[in-house]
């Protein structure tokens, strides 16, 4: 039995979740190969490229920075310009409603001028027709009187200096009569 043992020792079955011994020999060295390439090829690419995509993203992150403090600075440089502007504008307006204020006072007073010349004129016209209705209606007045005296008379008065002065006479003492006394007669 003993031999049977021994036997059955040394013909032992292998377990089949353990790998061989050189199964793991030859592993292990593969893996060790595999760990020096990633570790002095693959790793220091990989290191590098994400050195350069961080860098590139700071970059950005930097230039972003950068255009939004030009953006609010431009911001600020609008305003401060709309402001301006606005004040600007304020004081076009104003300076308008001035202007406006004068071109209307101007137009009122050359109104006003225009208005007492055309009154002056008029008046003067007015007189100078007055006057000249006065000679005519006088030498109409004395040519009537002198024909009706002729006519009561029975005479030609022809004499035009006699009846020029008769006339003159006539008229002067109706302008010299008070009105109260013409319109009784």
């Amino acid at each position: 039995m003993l031999h049977a043992a021994v036997l059955a020792a040394g013909e032992a079955k292998p377990n089949p979740m353990l790998p061989a011994q050189y199964d793991i020999v030859w592993s292990l060295v593969c893996f060790i190969i595999i760990l020096i390439a990633f570790w002095k090829v693959f790793l220091p690419k990989m290191q590098a490229m994400l050195d350069e995509r961080s860098a590139a993203i700071e970059g950005n992150i930097a230039k972003a920075d950068e255009a939004q403090r030009e953006a609010e600075a431009a911001l600020e440089k609008y305003t401060a310009q709309l402001a301006e502007a606005r004040v600007e504008a304020g004081e076009i307006r104003e300076a308008a409603r001035e202007d406006g204020k004068q071109i209307v006072a101007e137009a009122k007073d050359q109104a006003t001028t225009e208005a007492t010349r055309i009154t002056a004129t008029a008046h003067a016209q007015i007189e100078a027709e007055r006057q000249s209705a006065l000679v005519s209606l006088r030498t109409e007045v004395g040519t009537l009187a002198l024909d009706l005296a002729g006519n009561v008379i029975g005479e030609s008065l022809s004499d035009d200096k006699k009846a020029a002065g008769l006339v003159d006479r006539f008229l002067a003492d109706l302008e010299a009569a008070p009105a109260s006394t013409v319109g009784k007669n």
